[in-house]
């Protein structure tokens, strides 16, 4: 839903998919020199969530070759992280999934295409899937609310049939082989393995007021020819 922001900044924001999860669109100032945007404002984001972002314990930078696909990675719950992600060079396919049992859009994914000359912020709840795929050299910037320990984080697979993601298989996209071996969803709760939806906690400023849906957007071909 379109918000006209202090100081005459236009952002757009919308809720995703996934119950809780929501886009931040700013406005680019570009003359010769360049652009300037802000991928957060405080004031936009309270006007959603009813709050400021939670405290951040933890920024991660993470630089990722093109043709890599990253995910569909989750933290456990507790003691999960909520994050808000940006990217800040190059351009991915990154791809919200709700992976929480109990929530009211488990199973509901969306694709977004962020890049580094439009920079979008993203707010992910505690225990949200997410996974990407580099388009061009990309780097993600992330800021959780927790620290995020590598033993805290599960995978579920992007070539899940039953998600049916916007992610060839391809052999020669680049992954770790935690996550070629990843499980599908439908495993990952058999498991037990998935986090569990509540609540946020303060720190994460639950969203209490809702903007309007809308569909994926246009995904291009992951990897350029």
């Amino acid at each position: 839903m379109p918000r006209q922001g202090e100081g005459g900044t236009f952002v757009e924001v919308r809720e995703l998919r996934t119950a809780g999860a929501y886009l931040f669109v700013p406005r680019t100032l570009r003359d010769a020199r360049g652009h300037v945007a802000s991928p957060y404002r405080e004031e936009d984001f309270r006007a959603v969530t009813g709050g400021p972002l939670f405290p951040v314990r933890q920024a991660d930078h993470s630089r990722s070759l093109r043709g890599t696909v990253r995910g569909v990675h989750f933290t456990r719950t507790p003691p999960g992280a909520a994050s808000y992600a940006h990217c800040s060079r190059g351009r991915a396919l990154y791809v919200v999934v709700d992976v929480r049992v109990g929530s009211p859009t488990f199973g509901a994914w969306e694709s977004l295409v962020l890049d580094a000359d439009h920079p979008s912020g993203v707010y992910l709840p505690a225990g949200t899937g997410h996974a990407y795929v580099a388009l061009e050299d990309t780097v993600i910037t992330e800021l959780l609310s927790a620290p995020r320990a590598e033993e805290d984080v599960e995978a579920v697979s992007v070539h899940d049939p039953d998600l049916g993601l916007p992610i060839p298989d391809d052999p020669d996209l680049i992954m770790s082989e935690r996550d070629r071996a990843a499980v599908t969803l439908a495993e990952a709760e058999r498991r037990g393995i998935l986090p569990r939806y509540a609540p946020a906690p303060a720190a994460e400023r639950r969203p209490c007021a809702r903007a309007a849906r809308s569909g994926p957007a246009p995904v291009p071909p992951p990897v350029a020819p």
